[in-house]
């Protein structure tokens, strides 16, 4: 009988953390070892209520640095570790969600076969990896942690445990003298290195594996016969996404499309290697078709023992036609006399012809095995494996076509022109065939880099495919101008065919995205280019600057609320709506389960296409494994499929629902800006959080900022997400949702004034929101809450979320974190408004939602911070220690160091953290 899972990641963890006590204890010492198990048994104090964190911190007052660092590295590698175990506990339980499951219930709804076909026919599942890497394990770390994953499945079968345990204590050695952190900010390069990494590991196989399983359950669940294109077509930011990032250029982009495509190409000659082995049928004992007999002896393969032999002889020609193809695409001399492929179609007919002639003579088991896993991966990635995005924010297009107009003699001063008079100019421009580019004009350094990446691209799409470069994505857009700017530059470098997609990101541009897109219909020259693409119109919302923008609740409304004007207009002009979303893996930042947030859709919000950006830890927790790949993608379709063709939004009264939102967004949105309009609250926020020193972390090529300011506006995502997250407070995924529903409630009953106020700015003083006798109406409020909960999926999806980072936090340990603001006064002040904030928004979940805790639908999220929760304390409490030194001026590298060596602990263990 197998040990259930919740047992099995106990047992698990017990033996990977002994093992790591015996590594300690080898190469460190036993007084070491000593000093991380009384750090832990206090750790269990501290979480049993039986000491204070402040106990746990003074263990580390003026502790001797190095002893200080192993003890962080100690319980950082119990992180990854623990990791392993509750990796291996999702592969072992049946998945929630798959698409067996969804189209039984497809069926079972009565959908009609026709508008399942339509749906899928027209489906665009994308996952776009990108550059937001908060995930920070080296591939060192991460093949360790492989192996150690690895011994752990041959102990679950009841494997030598002596001969386990003796390589785990080797790997675990090796991974304790490995350093964590690395020493050098990695480059752009290594990045694409790092997302190619998850294709070799999983994507490669399973996403033609998943294309073939929706066609196979289409034929099976509702007898219609799809044609052989993808659903899923993976994506990539990563050496294209120049917003902000300097380290982007043309060398960049050519990089990873060229690696991108030597990656797939070398996958397709190994596939067919083992091909070649595989089918030896001879003629003398099976018969093939004429064409397959041509494309063998087109092969030239004289070898005497393959003279009987036609498969493999013509698998033989393509496979080293397929060599000279990738030899072409390294810019390396042929070492093959055969030619290249000139295209990825090229190639599948070759396949193609080796399919008819096994299936002509019964050979259909044989062709339904690696030849249709590779003409479904051909299919899939073609030449280029992946759709790498451009993106650059709107400010910089203008800039680049100021200083262009200028060179041309169009404009002096395009960036001073009205709107109209910018839209009638690009329109000119976009309608003559006269080059604006010539090869005399001198352009700045800024100006020459940009248009060196739009060449890059243009090449790309010369020698990959159109699906090499798609996507020209435009940060901050807020004018149709916005739109035009870069087309204009795409039409110079002859990359029409690219689609422009506007990022709406703040509250301001999320309100005004529909307003755009129809005065951008209304251009002539516009509406021809989405003709071309099909009339299909694709949408990108940004969850990230929406957040710091507007606070959790407010950001996520205005989001829902772009897409319904979005939905609405597209149906009136009759244009089809693909939105890609900009979500990072913190519910800060969007993040949280991608079938939910898919089923949290408006109707018609979705219609079979979908892109979502995947980044930092979440993409290793995702990708990393097939099995763990193919539970993810298949979430991923599932819920685009459901949400297309069912019924997700069944709320009795959506008028009513939204006018609550629409309320409720408000409010939080005041109580979210009465905390960051705080004079002193810049100064809390670097001050109590770990901001500063995340920015030499070196966990990704681009900076921390846009620009040097203290802005929140200008300051990426990741570090403001982070850093609220190291010092465990996670504002960013629900600060203002207590006071908003609060007052709210109290409204109904005719009398919010004597329990709330507003000021007359519209600011929600939420000190003054206070408890008290329930009047007439509030519980009719409540029990409002109560049902849009039971059955509005996005309204439920909001609570969970939200439930999920508020369980992560841990308002005993933030308060010393703002003990180390400069001011007290602030630090009281701003501390006070935000665990105030916190249980009144734990309590207004616990209300709406009738559970008995944070965790209370989220046994495993439960299981897991139970068993995280000591080894947490120790490294927010060597944190806090060494954030008190350094900033008193104790310059240490190990100081410095080891507060590197407690963020990434923390980010590893509490996994969705930026």
């Amino acid at each position: 009988m197998s040990t259930p899972a919740p047992e099995q990641v106990r047992e698990d963890i017990r033996l990977l953390g002994r093992v790591l006590g015996r590594v300690i204890a080898q190469q460190e010492g036993e007084d070491v070892f000593d000093l991380v198990e009384s750090t832990r048994r206090m750790a269990f104090d501290v979480a049993h209520g039986d000491a204070k964190p402040e106990d746990l911190v003074a263990i580390f007052r003026d502790l001797d640095i190095t002893k200080v660092n192993l003890v962080a590295r100690a319980f950082s590698y119990f992180a990854l570790i623990a990791n392993l175990a509750e990796d291996l506990e999702d592969e072992s339980v049946d998945a929630p969600v798959s698409l067996r499951k969804t189209f039984a219930k497809l069926k079972a709804e009565g959908v009609a076969p026709a508008d399942a076909s339509s749906i899928i026919r027209g489906a665009h599942v994308a996952p776009v990896l990108t550059a937001h890497p908060t995930e920070t394990r080296r591939r060192t770390v991460f093949d360790t942690q492989t192996r150690i994953k690895d011994l752990l499945k041959e102990s679950h079968r009841g494997g030598d445990m002596a001969a386990i345990e003796k390589e785990m204590y080797l790997r675990m050695t090796l991974l304790w003298q490995t350093a964590l952190i690395r020493i050098a900010r990695p480059t752009l390069e290594d990045e694409v290195d790092v997302g190619l990494r998850y294709y070799k590991l999983s994507l490669l196989d399973q996403v033609p594996a998943l294309n073939r399983a929706i066609r196979h359950a289409m034929r099976e669940t509702f007898g219609q016969q799809l044609p052989d294109s993808p659903v899923v077509r993976p994506g990539s930011w990563i050496g294209g996404d120049h917003d902000g990032n300097p380290y982007v250029t043309e060398h960049t982009l050519t990089y990873a499309t060229r690696k991108a495509a030597k990656t797939v190409l070398r996958y397709y000659e190994e596939q067919l290697a083992e091909l070649e082995r595989e089918l030896s049928l001879s003629d003398r004992y099976s018969s093939s078709s004429k064409e397959l007999g041509a494309l063998a002896d087109a092969a030239n393969n004289t070898e005497e023992s393959r003279v009987d032999e036609p498969y493999r002889r013509a698998i033989y020609g393509i496979r080293h036609r397929v060599k000279a193809t990738l030899q072409e695409v390294k810019g390396e001399m042929r070492g093959t006399s055969a030619s290249a492929y000139a295209s990825p179609e090229e190639l599948k007919r070759d396949l193609d012809v080796i399919d008819r002639s096994l299936r002509q003579f019964n050979d259909d088991i044989i062709a339904d095995d690696r030849l249709a896993r590779l003409r479904s991966a051909v299919t899939t990635f073609g030449f280029h494996l992946y759709s790498l995005d451009m993106r650059q924010n709107s400010e910089s297009f203008e800039n680049l076509l100021t200083e262009i107009f200028a060179e041309a003699s169009i404009v002096e001063e395009y960036r001073a022109l009205g709107e109209e008079e910018k839209i009638e100019l690009l329109v000119k421009e976009l309608q003559t065939n006269r080059p604006l580019l010539f090869s005399v004009a001198e352009f700045s350094e800024d100006t020459a880099k940009e248009l060196g990446i739009f060449r890059a691209a243009a090449r790309a799409v010369r020698d990959l495919g159109p699906e090499s470069v798609s996507h020209c994505i435009i940060s901050m857009t807020g004018t149709v101008s916005d739109i035009l700017e870069p087309m204009v530059l795409l039409k110079e470098v002859g990359l029409k065919q690219v689609d422009v997609v506007p990022l709406f990101e703040t509250i301001e541009d999320l309100k005004a995205g529909a307003g755009i897109l129809e005065k951008l219909w209304a251009v002539p020259v516009y509406r021809e280019h989405l003709r071309s693409r099909g009339d299909i119109q694709e949408v990108m919302l940004g969850y990230s600057d929406s957040n710091k923008d507007g606070g959790y609740l407010q950001a996520n409304w205005a989001l829902y609320d772009a897409e319904l004007e979005l939905v609405e207009l597209c149906q009136r002009f009759g244009i089809g709506l693909r939105l890609a979303h900009g979500r990072g893996g913190a519910v800060g930042r969007g993040g949280g389960p991608t079938y939910d947030a898919i089923l949290a859709q408006p109707k018609g919000a979705v219609s079979g296409s979908v892109r979502i950006t995947e980044q930092g830890e979440v993409i290793s927790a995702k990708y990393g494994a097939p099995e763990t790949a193919r539970r993810h993608l298949e979430a991923f379709v599932s819920g685009a499929l459901e949400a297309s063709l069912l019924d997700t939004e069944p709320i009795a009264d959506p008028e009513r629902a939204y006018d609550i939102m629409r309320e409720l967004a408000s409010l939080s949105g005041a109580a979210y800006r009465q905390l960051v309009d705080d004079p002193g609250f810049i100064s809390y926020f670097t001050q109590s959080t770990p901001l500063h020193e995340i920015g030499e972390l070196n966990l990704g090529s681009r900076p921390t900022s846009r620009k040097q300011t203290t802005a929140i506006s200008d300051l990426r995502a990741i570090p403001w997400v982070l850093s609220w997250s190291q010092s465990r407070t996670n504002i960013p995924g629900w600060f203002g949702v207590g006071s908003a529903v609060t007052l709210w409630v109290a409204q109904g009953a005719g009398t919010a004034g004597s329990s709330a106020d507003t000021s007359p700015g519209g600011e929600v003083k939420s000190s003054e929101v206070k408890s008290g006798e329930v009047k007439s109406g509030e519980e009719a409020r409540w029990e409002e809450l109560r049902e849009l909960y039971r059955t509005w999926p996005f309204f439920r999806s909001v609570f969970s979320n939200m439930a999920q980072v508020m369980a992560k936090a841990e308002m005993q340990l933030a308060r010393l974190y703002a003990n180390l603001v400069d001011d007290k006064a602030t630090a009281e002040r701003i501390f006070a408004l935000i665990s105030e904030e916190f249980e009144r928004t734990r309590e207004v979940y616990l209300k709406v939602t009738g559970n008995a805790d944070l965790v209370s639908e989220n046994q495993r999220q439960a299981r897991s911070l139970k068993r995280r929760y000591p080894y947490l304390l120790p490294l927010n409490a060597v944190q806090l220690e060494l954030l008190r030194r350094y900033r008193q001026g104790d310059d240490q590298f190990l100081v410095s160091k080891t507060i590197q060596v407690t963020m990434n602990g923390l980010a590893t263990a509490l996994r969705n953290a930026g």
